[in-house]
């Protein structure tokens, strides 16, 4: 299997992100044609067979949402493209943005058509001055060229893109949080129901999705799901861009095939530790993704792997620390960032995050009692049970997964050693009776 591929990326470099003559001329706007010649069924029927995921880190099956979207009844309905790529790590977005936009225009328009929508919006963070500048540029050209706005390519279809500009803030990644800043309000999670679906941007039915899942679309559209289906394994189909970062040789933006391995990422495409100190530990899928040791170096990235861990693929960020790399110094850098980020809507998360704060501070400096790292996990459970969206449920993935994983490192700021034999995903595994031979997972020891 090859560790990295081009199918969504295939068109980085080809032209300048700008030339949408050359766009063209390299196959852009083929997708929509088909949609235009074959209609927004075999849209739908083409997503459904691929199992294309959103890419914003839910991975919900994107041809379930779009078909929702087209049997939904109403005078209007919008097309959003969250763009707000605020979580720390993850850098997917920018690259597509900047190296190959129009796909993710064409995606856009694509989706409009499919659910009857004739307005578009793009939502894109205020800091990524340059992307905000090349896509409006890129939007103008696309109305020239015919593709965005009245008689899409001489079509009875309309439709149109409108960009926006966030602040900033984190808490705008969530869907509802992200509609509430587009309308002039603070950037705060909605109460629901009603969902956004039903009631979105100026209470019309808005389908959010991410840049990344927009790309794939075009794509798909482009080049057809048996060739998107050459790629992963037979439940993961495809392939997914990983943002990865860290104490590594050679970070950046990656397209790799589902099922190569957290090593394969790691040390064939990363070149492994940048200071050939032994590997640490990861986080997968941001700040708000765990955080784990080596044994799972050897799991093949795929949606039913990762599951049985209860790991989220999410963004596709990997974060990666080696053994010059204090774990719990890493987990206060990343409880310093959700209490920046919390919106402080809901007492759960606005209260638990400095809480916790507070006591990783006493964990790090070593002045903490077994009864307080006990109260973080209380704390930490009580925030993933309820807090009102997905940032403060996720905020304590990272703690709850450094308490299991990396309990000696823990504890013995305590002042005690727990010997687990140094395998604690096996022990914990075990002791939760869980049969390893259901598990589509090739343990194998590592020396680093």
């Amino acid at each position: 299997m090859n560790k990295t591929v081009s199918f969504v990326t295939d068109n980085f470099n080809k032209y300048d992100g700008l030339n949408i003559k050359k766009y063209i001329e390299i196959g852009g706007f083929s997708g929509l044609k088909k949609l235009i010649e074959k209609g927004p069924d075999f849209v739908i029927s083409e997503l459904k067979e691929t199992g294309l995921r959103g890419r914003g880190g839910a991975a919900y099956p994107t041809w379930k949402k779009w078909d929702m979207g087209k049997k939904r009844i109403a005078k209007d309905k919008y097309i959003l493209c969250n763009a707000d790529e605020g979580e720390p790590g993850t850098f997917k977005d920018r690259e597509l943005l900047d190296k190959d936009p129009y796909s993710v225009l064409e995606g856009m328009i694509i989706a409009g058509i499919t659910i009857g929508s004739v307005k578009g919006y793009i939502y894109i963070r205020e800091e990524y001055p340059n992307i905000q500048d090349k896509v409006a540029k890129c939007i103008e050209n696309a109305r020239n060229e015919g593709v965005l706005g009245e008689s899409v390519l001489g079509t009875d279809y309309s439709f149109d893109i409108e960009l926006y500009t966030g602040a900033g803030a984190y808490i705008c990644g969530e869907g509802s949080a992200l509609i509430e800043s587009m309308e002039g309000k603070s950037g705060r999670p909605r109460n629901k129901p009603p969902r956004i679906g039903t009631k979105g941007f100026m209470q019309v039915p808005t389908m959010v999705n991410n840049v990344e899942t927009f790309s794939y679309v075009t794509a798909i559209l482009r080049y057809g799901s048996e060739e998107y289906a050459n790629y992963g394994t037979s439940e993961s189909k495809g392939t997914k861009l990983i943002s990865l970062s860290g104490n590594i040789k050679n970070p950046g933006m990656y397209e790799v095939p589902f099922g190569v391995t957290f090593y394969d990422v790691i040390y064939t495409i990363g070149g492994g530790m940048k200071s050939d100190s032994p590997f640490k530990f990861l986080q997968l899928g941001g700040v708000s993704g765990p955080i784990m040791q080596k044994y799972i170096l050897n799991t093949p990235i795929t949606y039913e792997n990762t599951s049985a861990y209860g790991l989220p693929i999410g963004s596709g960020a990997i974060t990666v620390g080696d053994e010059t790399n204090n774990v719990v110094e890493f987990l206060l850098g990343v409880q310093k960032f959700f209490v920046h980020e919390s919106c402080g809507k809901c007492t759960p998360c606005r209260e638990g995050n400095i809480q916790l704060k507070q006591l990783l501070l006493k964990l790090n400096d070593g002045t903490i009692t077994e009864e307080e790292v006990i109260r973080i996990e209380r704390i930490s459970n009580t925030m993933k049970i309820a807090s009102l969206c997905g940032l403060g449920q996720t905020a304590p993935t990272a703690i709850l997964s450094v308490i299991r994983y990396f309990t000696n490192d823990v504890y013995k700021k305590v002042g005690f050693h727990v010997d687990f034999d140094g395998d604690l995903v096996k022990h914990y595994l075990e002791n939760m009776k869980i049969d390893m031979s259901q598990i589509k997972l090739k343990y194998t020891e590592f020396e680093y």
